[in-house]
Formats: C-alpha cells, sequence, structure tokens
C-alpha cells in the first residue's frame, strides 16, 4: 500500500510539473527530459509513469474532462434555472481555469493539439455538447433569448480561449517579475488584480447581459 501511494503521489507531482511546462512552452517546445528535471527525477524514472510525452497530454487532457464533468454537475442540480446554470458553469470553469495549471494546460493542449486526444475525450467537445444544451434549455424554461445555441456555445468558448491566454501571459509576467525580484531588482505590480479582475466576472457580467437581450429582427432581403 505504501508502494502504491508512492507511486501516486510521484505520477501526481510529473503531471504537475508537465502542466507547469505545457501551460507556458506549449506541446511541441517542451520535452520530457525538461519535466523530469523540473521535479529532480531521471528521465528513466518518468518513463515509468508516463512513456511518452503524448501519454502525458493525454493524461492531462482526460483529467480536464473529469473537472469539467464534475463542475458541470456540481451547478446543474435538479430544479435550478437553466439560465443560472449555464452563467454559473461558464465563470466557475474560468476561475478553475485560473488557480489550475494541469486545467489550464490541457485546454490549451487540447486548442492547439487536438489530435492528441481520440474524439470520446474531446474535451471542447464535451464543453460545447453542454454548453448549447444548456443554451436550449434556458431558452425552453427560462425565457433566455432565441439566440442559435450552438452560436451561443461556440462565443462562450471563444471567451474561455480568451482568458485562457490572458491567464497565461499574467502568468508569464508574474515568473518574469518575482525572478526580477529575486535578482534584487523591482517587481513589477499588476494594477488591477482583484478577485472579480482575475475571474473576469465582468466580463462575463457584460456578455450575458447583452446575450440576455432579445435579438434583433433580421433585415428583409430587397
Amino acid at each position: 500500500m505504501a508502494k502504491q501511494e508512492r507511486a501516486r503521489r510521484t505520477r501526481e507531482k510529473v503531471l504537475t510539473a508537465a502542466a507547469e511546462v505545457f501551460a507556458v512552452q506549449g506541446y511541441d517546445s517542451t520535452t520530457l527530459n525538461t519535466v523530469a528535471e523540473r521535479i529532480a527525477m531521471t528521465k528513466g524514472a518518468l518513463y515509468g509513469h508516463f512513456p511518452s510525452k503524448r501519454s502525458l497530454a493525454r493524461a492531462l487532457i482526460d483529467e480536464s474532462r473529469h473537472t469539467w464533468t464534475s463542475l458541470h454537475a456540481a451547478y446543474d442540480i435538479p430544479g435550478a434555472d437553466a439560465a443560472e446554470v449555464l452563467q454559473g458553469v461558464v465563470v466557475g470553469f474560468t476561475d478553475r481555469l485560473r488557480s489550475d495549471v494541469r486545467l489550464r494546460a490541457a485546454l490549451r493542449l487540447a486548442v492547439d493539439h487536438p489530435d492528441l486526444a481520440p474524439a470520446r475525450c474531446d474535451v471542447l467537445a464535451e464543453m460545447r455538447d453542454a454548453l448549447t444544451d444548456l443554451v436550449r434549455r434556458a431558452q425552453r424554461d427560462s425565457g433566455f433569448p432565441g439566440h442559435c445555441p450552438p452560436l451561443v456555445a461556440e462565443l462562450l468558448l471563444t471567451v474561455i480561449r480568451g482568458l485562457l491566454t490572458t491567464t497565461e501571459r499574467t502568468a508569464d509576467d508574474t515568473t518574469t517579475d518575482n525572478s526580477t525580484a529575486d535578482r534584487g531588482g523591482t517587481a513589477n505590480t499588476v494594477a488591477d488584480n482583484s478577485p472579480a479582475s482575475r475571474s473576469g466576472e465582468p466580463l462575463w457580467r457584460l456578455l450575458f447581459t447583452a446575450l440576455s437581450a432579445d435579438p434583433a429582427p433580421t433585415p428583409a432581403l430587397p
């Protein structure tokens, strides 16, 4: 049992180290040597847990699917208002994205390299389908305006991907600033580091307010 627990902890360390590298460098620029060196592990020992970089990436993507499914289930409880579930799950996922480097790395991998995961493990497809279903339910049960559900789902995913990029840049800047301070320089500070700003809450509030408006009628063709 103790051996199994050590193996589990080592696997978790490897996944976190790989995520930290993937999130910053991307899949193509990451090597197993870099991951191993990050946690003072030999490459041979790392191979005992993951035989390839691809298997590491797939493990993170698969984990992200479970994260999404759990988060969706936590908001989408019986009797919940579908429109509130839609907003809650999107904002909640974004909050998790900003605090969870493994989720951040997995989403970047899924966006940049859709070939890494088979169709049954496509987290973006699962998210798109779930968001589309929530929009349809919100239209049916909650008076959500009649926008095209797949289009709304794609818009929400596009904003999530944009916030992912912003989060990665913030993480890079923080790392650079901390390194500068460690070398005796002066670390820069972010102008707005409030919880609302970090979560993208103002942006989501604005977007959902706009989506809640009735769509303008399509002009008749001459």
